[in-house]
């Protein structure tokens, strides 16, 4: 027995040649804008996978940028106050990091006799909830190399002393430590918190964002639009 089944497609072609270009057009604008949105969402996820305890700051810095029927074309980008930062850009294509602005402005105005192209976080260092050298500290290492640099270029036992009466100071030694910042205690304990390194920090590729992003939009992309098209039919003949 031959099993056929015969479909009337007339008024589905009606209704397609019906539809005005600029209801294709706002329907291709909701495909593009939900894929953009779900590209954003999965960049999120993503995130969280690559790097460890990414701050919001990370995970907020990119955006979605609509659609519009004289523009079929949705983005998902970088915001503005994002894109000056170099680290993500790095991340995702992989090479060595600049330095950051707190490294440069520190090995413009120490004095110190080796390069200091990054500095690392050392052991005593206090870090804040997503591993990174906590802002107050660093602001507090900030304040005190200044004052030591428009001091003295090293320490002398008046500035010693006067150390010893806050709780905790910073200082750069020009010789016989580890070339980095320094803190002294109350107790006269010290411990290293930062390393001057020479070297340029490399890194891979870890993000993979244009990557992901296209995988996404060739898998995902024709549902978007047969839904939108399906809203669109609808609302003009439902």
């Amino acid at each position: 027995m031959d099993f056929s089944v015969t479909l009337d497609t007339s008024t589905f072609s009606f209704a397609m040649q019906q539809l005005a270009d600029r209801d294709l057009r706002i329907a291709t604008v909701w495909a593009l804008d939900d894929m953009a949105a779900e590209i954003h969402k999965d960049l999120g996820d993503r995130m969280d996978v690559v790097f460890d305890r990414p701050t919001p700051w990370t995970k907020n810095a990119f955006m979605v940028v609509n659609a519009s029927t004289s523009r079929l074309e949705a983005a998902v980008q970088l915001k503005p106050s994002a894109s000056r930062r170099h680290y993500l850009r790095v991340q995702e294509e992989g090479g060595p990091r600049p330095q950051t602005g707190f490294e440069a402005q520190l090995s413009r105005s120490l004095v110190h006799e080796g390069v200091i192209q990054a500095i690392i976080p050392a052991d005593n260092a206090r870090l804040d909830q997503f591993g990174n050298w906590a802002r107050p500290e660093r602001n507090q290492v900030q304040s005190a190399l200044k004052a030591q640099r428009d001091g003295a270029t090293n320490m002398t036992d008046a500035s010693w002393r006067r150390a010893r009466k806050r709780r905790d100071s910073y200082f750069v030694p020009q010789s016989g430590l580890t070339p980095g910042i320094y803190k002294k205690d109350g107790q006269g304990r010290i411990g290293i918190v930062a390393i001057f390194t020479p070297k340029v920090p490399v890194y891979q590729q870890r993000l993979g964002f244009y990557e992901h992003a296209e995988r996404l939009f060739a898998a995902r992309m024709a549902d978007h639009l047969g839904r939108t098209f399906g809203q669109m039919l609808a609302k003009r003949f439902g």
